[in-house]
């Protein structure tokens, strides 16, 4: 019943975004009586999950912090578009704030997309405060558990608990991790995703087919399964800004910060100028405190405001590959907690493949990090002696590096240790650094710069933190059987090689993707995809779609045409044409890279598969963002060369041994 009482408002948004229609919501100001308590909470929820709600374009959030001036600033400036800038802007604009973000390239273009994949409270850390008696690290522990199960609930299309299996090759390890991960289920409480368990050697085999039954002479005992939190990641961070954007945020990608702007007296931060990186265009937007939230490069900005500010990041690189799907069973993954030099190296089904890792070892700050081939090796080794089936280098479909921004606390006085917690700091007035942690505390982490910002600009917001209880855009609503309605209702539009437009199915593959990438919006897509061949301006329409929303006022322009958006992208990948549009349309893509690499996965998952994409992946960007020839190229070029620093076997040189 809940499904029909919103037909009417989803079928209009739905018909808008499959026909390249601009829609325009009127919808009345959340009143000052909203604000605070529960009230101010739901009308939130029904500004952001309006089945009729649409971001604003991009243009007009240029706008709006263009127009953010010395005498009308903004209350907050976020510089930094990753999951904790992105996490601040939402928390702050749902406080009832005004509200910027400014991120130089895109959405989780650096460590947010390059994660490990996980949402996990630490098991590491809780045997660390255990042996060591240290109440420090159980906090963190305790914080991380709490915080990973409220990552799941309010995005649960794109998070899902994953049961790992940890492999026992002695009775002393199977009691010892039993008893070390049933204190773990212990500390998780009531935010407990689902009881460890043990299994007997014929269990575990069956559970994990390919898992070596003998290592280094020691013969498998069993092993102890326990669940963490799995995400997708880039698309989780895209919905962050989506739904700051949805509350009222002016957020832009692609615009770089160029300097930073002082009062008369050069003694605090009263703005950034601004460089819009798509047209060259510079602007100044002034705000009474800026976040600094720009991850390995917050250095950097603080270095703007003062260039003796002493350095508060220690860049750690983290190298994930990226296997074939028979390397792990689907629904179990394998962790490994302490290898024989002392690292831990896991195995985890993720969207079709396997991704294995990690590193851990100091490096460089640069946009584009790319993986050494001894790392590369070196988890090929870690993971080949812990598998049956034969480990090659020429198994490896992409390979990537992130940085991990280990952050030290400028303001303390001593600096020796690296914390793996956050550290939120303003060491020059107006300017809040907010850096380290990691993604399962980003909402805790946004949290706390936010309140360091009311506190530097003596704002008066108009409610307390509300996103521990606010779903991300695509959330509300969803289940995990959301993705039957399109298979059953939706088709897929195909061109032919002759130029005939035939429907196709809208397989269970396409249609679980859709509802798990996009959450409730899946039928906004799906009818890209089915959309039909029309060229009408249509009046009638237009009235009843404004008959079935009431009294929701909406500006409605048709331009109806024969996308035929139904075909996938890669072969093998669910993705759909449709979702280029889509993107495009609502979630301010902006080039191929923001695509293949984070609106869709398919950089990550397999470069090969993503090179082959990028060509009619940029036809129809070029139909969105009115491309000329000149630009097409520029993007194939870019789009290639951000490619080539994905070490898969197909574009990288190596001498491959033992993993031929």
């Amino acid at each position: 019943m809940t499904r029909l009482r919103k037909l009417g408002a989803v079928t209009a948004t739905a018909i808008a975004a499959a026909y390249g229609g601009a829609v325009v919501l009127h919808d009345p100001l959340i009143s000052a009586s909203d604000y605070g308590g529960n009230s101010r909470l739901e009308a939130l929820r029904k500004k952001v999950h309006d089945p009729g709600a649409v971001v604003p374009a991009r243009e007009a959030q240029q706008s709006v912090l263009a127009a953010a001036s010395k005498s009308n600033p903004l209350d907050v400036l976020v510089i930094g578009g990753g999951a904790t800038g992105s996490g601040a802007a939402l928390d702050a604009v749902t406080r009832g704030l005004r509200v910027g973000l400014v991120e130089r390239e895109d959405f989780a273009a650096g460590t947010s997309s390059r994660s490990t994949k996980l949402l996990h409270g630490g098991v590491r850390y809780l045997e660390k405060a255990v042996f060591n008696l240290d109440y420090g690290q159980f906090k963190l522990v305790l914080h991380a558990l709490e915080e990973r199960k409220q990552v799941i609930d309010n995005a649960p299309h794109l998070c899902h608990a994953l049961p790992c299996m940890t492999p026992c090759f002695s009775w002393f390890e199977v009691v010892y991790y039993w008893i070390g991960l049933k204190m773990y289920d212990l500390v998780a409480g009531r935010q407990l995703l689902h009881i460890s368990r043990y299994y007997s050697t014929e269990e575990s085999v069956d559970l994990f087919p390919t898992l070596a039954r003998k290592v280094n002479d020691r013969s498998l005992r069993g092993t102890v399964v326990y669940y963490d939190g799995q995400m997708n990641d880039a698309r989780l961070n895209v919905g962050l800004a989506c739904t700051a954007a949805l509350a009222g945020a002016a957020v832009l990608n692609h615009a770089e910060v160029v300097s930073l702007l002082k009062d008369d007296d050069g003694k605090r931060i009263i703005g950034a100028r601004i460089r819009d990186s798509l047209t060259g265009n510079e602007f100044d937007t002034y705000a009474k405190v800026i976040v600094n939230a720009s991850g390995p490069f917050c250095d950097s900005i603080r270095k703007m405001a003062n260039k003796n500010a002493q350095q508060m990041i220690s860049p750690s690189s983290g190298v994930h590959i990226i296997l074939p799907d028979y390397y792990s069973p689907e629904g179990m993954g394998l962790i490994v907690p302490k290898t024989k030099d002392g690292r831990v190296v896991f195995m985890l089904p993720w969207l079709g493949r396997t991704v294995a890792g990690t590193t851990d070892s100091n490096t460089s700050i640069t946009f584009l990090p790319e993986p050494h081939e001894d790392e590369i090796q070196f988890i090929l080794d870690a993971i080949s002696g812990y598998l049956s089936v034969k480990v090659r280098r020429g198994d490896v479909l992409s390979a990537w590096s992130g940085i991990r921004p280990l952050a030290m606390d400028p303001t303390a006085k001593n600096t020796e240790s690296i914390s793996r917690d956050h550290v939120v700091c303003e060491d020059y007035p107006g300017l809040v650094t907010i850096t380290g942690g990691k993604w399962t505390t980003y909402r805790s982490m946004a949290e706390d710069a936010v309140n360091a910002a009311i506190k530097s600009g003596k704002l008066s917001p108009t409610s307390r933190c509300v996103t521990n209880n606010l779903r991300l855009v695509g959330g509300e609503g969803w289940e995990r059987s959301s993705f039957t309605v399109l298979a059953q209702q939706y088709t897929r539009m195909k061109s032919t090689h002759s130029g005939k437009v035939v429907p196709g199915v809208m397989d269970s593959a396409a249609a679980r993707h859709l509802s798990h990438a996009y959450g409730t919006l899946a039928e906004r897509v799906a009818a890209i995809a089915q959309t039909p061949s029309v060229s009408i301006r249509d009046t009638t329409l237009w009235s009843k779609i404004r008959t079935l929303l009431g009294e929701v006022k909406l500006i409605l322009y048709f331009s109806f045409k024969n996308e035929s958006l139904g075909k996938r992208l890669a072969h093998g990948y669910p993705y759909l044409e449709a979702e280029v549009a889509y993107c495009a349309r609502n979630e301010y893509c902006e080039s191929a890279v923001d695509f293949i690499a984070r609106r869709t996965r398919l950089a990550f998952l397999e470069t090969d598969a993503a090179q082959k994409a990028l060509p009619r992946v940029i036809e129809i960007l070029a139909k969105e963002h009115n491309w000329n020839d000149a630009k097409q190229k520029e993007e194939l070029e870019k789009a290639t060369e951000f490619l080539r620093t994905f070490k898969s076997s197909k574009n990288a040189k190596f001498h491959d041994g033992k993993h031929s």
